[in-house]
């Protein structure tokens, strides 16, 4: 087993622990998120069994129950403030409104909020009005600036009451029809103030008075001799009808689940239009924090059991509408469950349950029961540190274990570089008892490489030596062949035709002996030219395609064919340099080839390579040269030729492969016909 696959069997043991520990958080964290959710069932369920027998708590006008919904209905948010009457909307702020316009072609607009509290209704209708004309006493009693029309209901029929000044500030209503009895309009009152695009019209209204429903518009008059005014609101001036509904939490409903109400949670009421009638909460943010477990222990607890795929609760597109998949289930008759994440902080969530409000077979409302997450995950707090604490003292006795593991393994790798140190004796040569180890792990097949790399320099040592008869062998022949044509053009006369045959062979001596110096100084002057290069994007299907068409006008004598099986071959490289090493690659096969046998050159690519492969017919490769046979000075040429062969054209090879963070191998054929050479470069695509 090598040594990778020891530590990570090690550390797997360790790691075994805080996997452990995080499964069984994991588990806790799932079972007391259940009992939460049954807990918040079991509240939603008993609130709704209470509510089902109390229908005038959901609907104080109980014809709203089996009406049609109504779009124009207004939603009055409860609140516990006190409400100022003076024209400004400081205080309104918390409250979303609703805009009514004139008409596309209109310049008046009108955004209207409303609230309750006690048993008043507030009205804030903030008015765009380019110009504000005021109620001009002396041209009529009646009404004739921009004003307001209030349709309230009482006693099943509507009434219709006004509401106009001749000037900003205090402001009552007045009956549209003196045949209007039984609503005292004093009690309706408000106050007008200008804006510098209008004016606000703040209003207080008893409850009682609407009778559940409630319409408005505004009048804006004309100006000058223009009689052409334009109407604003939740209704026409020439609606029959009975005003669209006013929505708003009973302030029975609200005691009512006062009992059921906790510090950490949250009972919201809805009717059967998604109408929200009561909201109870005693803490807007829930979640109890306990003080005495370290802040950065809740946090690493709490980023543990998150969840990012948890949706954020839905948001309303209509003030006092609630949504949710727990609401659409229970509207329908059925009890549900959802989990949110909580939109004020990242690590916590909201659980919600709904349960159906049913009376007599039909579904009048939901109540929704919400609660933080976080009311029982700091119940864990405590037992989440005692988990750590021992988690880490497991993981501390395993450090141990893995220093004492480690010691030995450091041991064993000086032991190895002392046996690399003493490697090669002071004079310089290699000696041969290095130890190789029976290890199966990396720091054994490192010995053994060591002691593989130290046979080969021993080998290129016995090289070096051989090489001044190699070399004399090589030069003696061309220094021999000028020495008698020297000689020979000495002894021949002038007269005789034999001088230029002499010199002839002269110059042959001399180009072979050139040869043979360029072929020994070619390596050293491509190893330093090939870092000059830039690398850039380049395609090799054309460039083989052009150097193949080549390679046929050169070598006629042999049987050259290509096998392109790619279209596209991106790499990034220096074309001249592969080139140079698809020449010496050819040069090498055809020197193995006799005349009319085959080469192939063939093209590939794989998931992260592509492949250029030569197989030429001929002698196959001795056993054992392969790994050898890019090293320099290796030469297998048996047969004597007049080029010369230092063994260096597929160390060329290497070299421009190195460059190209490639890699070049040799092998034989399956069948013994020949040898195959595989140069891969890596893809630029990836």
């Amino acid at each position: 087993m090598n040594l990778r696959r020891q530590l990570l069997l090690v550390s797997l043991l360790l790691l075994s622990l805080p996997w452990a520990g995080y499964q069984f958080i994991r588990e806790m964290e799932g079972a007391m998120r259940k009992g939460q959710e049954q807990s918040l069932q079991a509240t939603a369920q008993a609130i709704a069994t209470v509510l089902a027998t109390q229908e005038e708590l959901l609907y104080p006008n109980t014809d709203r129950r089996n009406a049609m919904a109504d779009t124009r209905s207004l939603y009055a948010y409860p609140t516990q403030q006190q409400v100022y009457i003076d024209g400004y909307d400081d205080d309104w702020e918390a409250v979303k409104g609703i805009p009514c316009s004139g008409g596309p072609s209109s310049s008046l607009a009108i955004t209207c909020r409303a609230q309750t509290r006690d048993d008043n209704l507030y009205l804030m209708l903030k008015v765009n009005d380019p110009e504000v004309i005021y109620h001009n006493p002396g041209r009529s009693t009646e009404p004739n600036g921009d004003r307001l029309v209030l349709r309230l209901w009482q006693g099943d029929r509507q009434h219709e009451y006004v509401i106009a000044t001749a000037a900003p500030g205090k402001v009552r209503a007045k009956p549209n029809s003196p045949r209007q009895h039984g609503i005292d309009p004093a009690y309706i009152q408000g106050y007008w103030q200008d804006t510098d695009r209008g004016y606000t019209l703040e209003l207080q209204i008893p409850l009682i008075y609407t009778g559940g429903r409630l319409g408005f518009y505004l009048v804006n008059a004309g100006s000058g001799d223009s009689k052409v005014t334009e109407t604003a609101g939740n209704i026409s001036h020439v609606d029959i009808t009975a005003p669209p509904w006013l929505i708003y939490s009973p302030s029975g409903l609200q005691a009512l689940l006062e009992p059921f109400s906790r510090q950490d949670n949250r009972i919201q009421v809805v009717d059967k239009d998604n109408w929200q009638i009561a909201d109870v909460t005693t803490n807007d943010t829930p979640g109890v924090e306990d003080t005495d477990t370290f802040w950065l222990l809740r946090l690493i607890y709490r980023s543990i059991l998150s969840q990012d795929t948890l949706p954020s609760p839905p948001k309303t597109t209509r003030p006092g509408v609630l949504q949710g998949e727990e609401i659409r289930s229970a509207l329908a008759g059925a009890f549900a469950n959802k989990r949110y994440r909580d939109p004020h902080y990242r690590t916590r969530t909201i659980q919600s349950a709904a349960a159906p409000i049913v009376d007599k077979g039909d579904v009048i409302g939901a109540v929704i029961v919400s609660q933080s997450g976080e009311t029982y995950l700091s119940l864990t707090d405590k037992a989440f540190s005692r988990l750590l604490s021992y988690s880490l003292s497991a993981l501390g006795t395993g450090a141990l274990g893995l220093l004492g593991y480690a010691s030995l393994l450091s041991w064993r790798i000086r032991k190895l570089s002392h046996a690399a140190n003493n490697a090669i004796d002071p004079d310089g040569q290699v000696t041969e008892d290095f130890p190789r180890s029976e290890a199966r792990d990396e720091i054994g097949e490192l010995s053994r490489h060591y002691a593989k790399l130290l046979d080969r320099v021993r080998e290129y040592n016995d090289y070096l030596r051989t090489l001044s008869r190699k070399l004399s062998h090589e030069l003696r022949t061309p220094i021999a062949v000028i020495q008698s044509s020297l000689d020979n053009l000495e002894q021949s006369g002038s007269e005789t035709t034999e001088p230029g045959v002499y010199l002839q062979r002269a110059r042959e001596g001399l180009s072979r002996l050139q040869r043979i110096l360029t072929a020994m100084s070619e390596a050293n002057r491509l190893e330093e030219s090939i870092q000059k290069n830039l690398l850039v994007a380049l395609d090799l299907v054309p460039l083989v395609g052009e150097l193949f068409t080549a390679y046929r006008g050169v070598y006629p004598q042999h049987r050259l064919s290509l096998d392109m099986q790619v279209s596209c071959a991106p790499v990034t490289g220096v074309a001249d340099l592969i080139v140079q090493a698809l020449d010496k690659l050819m040069e090498n096969a055809v020197s193995f080839c006799r005349e009319g046998d085959e080469i192939k050159l063939q093209l590939s690519m794989t998931t992260d390579s592509c492949n250029l492969s030569l197989f030429n017919e001929g002698p196959t490769l001795p056993s054992g040269i392969q790994d050898r046979l890019f090293d320099p000075m290796v030469s297998l040429r048996k047969e004597q030729t007049d080029k010369v062969h230092l063994g260096l054209g597929l160390h060329i090879v290497r070299l421009i492969t190195d460059f190209h963070h490639g890699r070049v191998s040799a092998e034989n054929l399956a069948d013994g016909s020949g040898v195959v050479i595989n140069l891969r470069l890596p893809r630029a695509d990836r």
